[in-house]
């Protein structure tokens, strides 16, 4: 895992409140959705049978069937996710800065594919690492070594963004460098460096700095 040498950072994304604007996805979108579409299962419970989804433990269609919600419905719920400002732009000039481009996601595995297919975010990420397939979710420390396992590399070779404190401190301390992506600048607790637009990312003195030793403490 250790052997790959690289000159440059893998950048690895997250998904909801990186990738995509929402953050609070089952928060902002999935309950409401839900209630509107039927569903007659409280906030909490929609929020289990989310998480059990995002684990691989049932499938999509039996998560809908389970709060309530017709299965055909999902691609109505799918579509209510957009994309964050600048994703484009970071997509068509990461080559330059970075050696390549991951993205790591609690997510539900089928939800993550059509998303990612519908945005055509998987032309210019072509490694997606998916808690749905893995049956991990961030922060667990399993889920960074499964990525690390599978892109090779030191720990050091990797740049994390995401939107979760708690994301990031479990990852810095497998010594992956982080940064906080804080758009509307929540000023959430943490030591990590941060950036309020994806754009940030193409800047190679912003970069530096970020995986400079300094910013691992």
């Amino acid at each position: 895992m250790t052997r790959v040498r690289r000159s440059r950072p893998v950048l690895v994304l997250d998904a909801m409140g990186v990738l995509y604007e929402t953050g609070d996805d089952v928060g902002e979108l999935l309950v409401p959705f839900a209630v509107r579409h039927g569903s007659t299962a409280a906030g909490e419970e929609i929020r289990q049978a989310y998480l059990a989804a995002s684990y691989g433990q049932i499938d999509a269609s039996s998560f809908w069937e389970r709060i309530g919600v017709e299965p055909a419905r999902e691609d109505d719920y799918l579509a209510g996710h957009r994309v964050s400002p600048g994703v484009g732009a970071l997509l068509d000039g990461a080559g330059a800065v970075f050696d390549s481009v991951c993205c790591l996601s609690n997510d539900v595995a089928a939800w993550s594919l059509k998303l990612r297919r519908r945005h055509g975010l998987d032309r210019a990420i072509p490694r997606w690492f998916v808690s749905g397939e893995i049956g991990l979710r961030k922060p667990d420390p399993g889920i960074y070594r499964h990525m690390r396992v599978h892109l090779g590399g030191p720990a050091s070779g990797f740049l994390f963004v995401d939107d979760r404190v708690a994301n990031l401190d479990a990852a810095r301390r497998l010594g992956l460098h982080t940064l906080l992506y804080d758009p509307a600048g929540k000023s959430e607790p943490g030591d990590h460096p941060r950036i309020g637009r994806l754009e940030e990312l193409l800047d190679s003195a912003i970069v530096a700095r970020a995986t400079s030793r300094r910013s691992r403490r």
